[in-house]
């Protein structure tokens, strides 16, 4: 028998849905020179990217992501690797695909991007970061510090929160996820890796309740 979901249990979801709420830039998808996917565990950054492309936001994509301890099993030839195949499955042309295989943080994602775009000679004055919901914010904040020049739209599947979890399949893990890059926010701009956002009151309450709960897997 199918094992189900575990819901995420009502005593954490306000503080959950703060979290989510707080890492979604709200940005509306708009006409861009290139779509970027961003590699992570969850394959529907590559299923949303591709309908993005047969929307016409953007002529080109670039997938980019090696692997990390939690990405290597499922997608063993790489994060990018595996994106471009689904996306070509969903009827992508191979030829306006482009895979940056190497990077293995979020920005190695936007310095390898952009790297490979002038390689090539492409003239870029827009993107689109394609990522997971909850790395939305933490996506913005790195490329306007590495890349300050580009007009930055962010856009992940416009999933609600129960049906995002329901497709990853992990309630604690989306939970800890959101914990991590809740941290990252202010952690990395600190580190001179992301420009300073915003962190509400509300939101570093919420954060710091579900810590407390044991929501600790991913902090640095």
């Amino acid at each position: 028998m199918p094992t189900e979901t575990p819901n995420l249990p009502d005593s954490l979801r306000p503080d959950v849905e703060v979290l989510w709420n707080y890492h979604h830039m709200q940005h509306e998808p708009r006409p861009v020179d290139v779509g970027v996917g961003l590699g992570s565990h969850d394959l529907g950054v590559a299923t949303f990217t591709a309908e993005l492309y047969h929307r016409r936001m953007f002529p080109l994509i670039v997938f980019t992501g090696a692997n990390a301890p939690t990405t290597i099993q499922r997608f063993p030839r790489g994060e990018a690797v595996h994106y471009r195949e689904h996306a070509i499955d969903l009827g992508v042309p191979a030829e306006a695909i482009r895979v940056e295989p190497t990077a293995a943080n979020t920005g190695q994602n936007i310095e390898f991007t952009r790297k490979l775009l002038a390689d090539e000679g492409a003239q870029v004055n827009s993107i689109m970061l394609i990522s997971r919901p909850y790395q939305q914010r933490r996506a913005y904040a790195t490329c306007k510090k590495l890349w300050p020049d580009v007009d930055v739209v962010c856009a992940s599947r416009p999933l609600p929160l129960d049906d995002y979890i329901a497709s990853i399949g992990d309630v604690d893990r989306v939970i800890n996820m959101l914990v991590g890059d809740t941290q990252r926010i202010t952690e990395y701009a600190k580190r001179g890796f992301a420009i300073q956002q915003d962190l509400p009151a509300h939101v570093q309450a919420a954060f710091q309740r579900l810590v407390d709960a044991g929501y600790t897997s991913r902090l640095i």
